[in-house]
């Protein structure tokens, strides 16, 4: 027979509740703690074909200036330069401008991340506000 909840002890209710607050919280906890384990996988997933297509990417580059310096230095002989000196002319060439690139975009990254540009300050600024807004009403 069903206990009437009109006669069961407060102490019993609440320990009741407690527990049964617990016992959710415990499943949520492990509800997310699953989650993240499902999404952090597929974020690994990613990752890996992300990874395997920069190598080939890598590899398609340098191809590509391959080919450039081949043509280059093809270009080179028909002026009159011997292919040894056409050859060492274009790779020179090549090299420095794709250098002058490479460091465009390193110094360009660098400066994206510099101390300055990493810091969180509306959220510095949200949380000031916050503790100043609960000292006030303490």
């Amino acid at each position: 027979m069903a206990k009437s909840s009109e006669n069961t002890p407060l102490s019993e209710l609440v320990s009741g509740l407690v527990g049964d607050v617990t016992g959710l919280l415990r499943k949520e906890i492990d509800l997310a703690k699953t989650e993240a384990s499902e999404k952090l996988s597929q974020a690994l997933s990613g990752v890996e074909i992300l990874l395997f297509g920069l190598v080939l990417a890598i590899g398609a580059v340098g191809v590509l200036l391959s080919a450039l310096v081949g043509g280059l230095a093809a270009f080179l002989v028909k002026q009159g330069f011997t292919e040894t000196t056409a050859s060492a002319l274009a790779s020179l060439i090549v090299g420095i401008i794709i250098a002058g690139i490479a460091w465009a975009l390193v110094s360009r990254g660098l400066a994206a991340l510099r101390g300055n540009n990493l810091t969180l300050d509306r959220t510095a600024t949200s949380l000031r506000r916050d503790v100043d807004v609960v000292k006030d009403k303490i």
